[in-house]
């Protein structure tokens, strides 16, 4: 049963950095898009930054210069580098894995899910 495991939130003054880990079992995460999705409270989940197996990088624009998404392939663990943070970064951040290998990030199903971590950023 494939699990991922969001871990590295906080509450961080305005301007400081996080960084998010998603560990994964029973998936290889190297072989899948990946990305980070981020629920502001209220609102609509949203995307934040997607990887491919290629290491092909997307980012929404309100995080573009600030946001890094990676992955360490030998852990098995994907990552969100957020600097420079600012109080609408504020949300709970979710990983996404998508159910189909070797598919583009564009086409792809984001089936699985984390449980989410806790962002809070303060000015």
């Amino acid at each position: 049963q494939v699990q991922l495991v969001e871990s590295g939130g906080g509450s961080v003054q305005a301007g400081e950095s996080l960084r998010l880990s998603c560990a994964a079992s029973e998936y290889t995460i190297s072989n899948y898009c990946m990305a980070w999705f981020r629920q502001h409270p209220g609102k609509e989940r949203e995307g934040v930054a997607t990887i491919d197996r290629h290491g092909s990088t997307t980012y929404a624009d309100s995080v573009k210069g600030r946001f890094t998404i990676s992955r360490d392939n030998a852990k098995n663990t994907l990552y969100l580098q957020m600097n420079s943070l600012k109080p609408e970064d504020t949300a709970m951040y979710y990983c996404a894995a998508d159910r189909v290998v070797w598919r583009a990030c564009a086409q792809a199903d984001f089936g699985y899910w984390g449980q989410g971590t806790q962002v809070t950023v303060s000015s």
